[in-house]
């Protein structure tokens, strides 16, 4: 009976260890996903605003060779 109280005292804090070690590697691998899933959200909407801010360019550009067009 002593042998088994030996064992439970070396094995569940070895054991309480590892739990401990596995939950903080599951949270930053969890964390990690998301933080790549909103980066991959704000990089979208950042392109977005690239392609929104060209096609401004474009109008005001045309319009301008419009003008210059006139001009001549």
């Amino acid at each position: 009976m002593q042998a088994n109280i030996y064992l439970l005292t070396i094995g569940l804090p070895l054991a309480t260890v590892l739990v401990i070690f596995g939950m903080r590697y599951w949270s930053r691998v969890a964390q990690a996903q998301a933080q790549a899933k909103a980066a991959a959200q704000q990089g979208g909407a950042a392109q977005q605003a690239v392609l929104d801010g060209l096609d401004e360019i474009k109008a005001r550009l045309s319009a301008i060779e419009k003008i210059l067009k006139d001009v001549e």
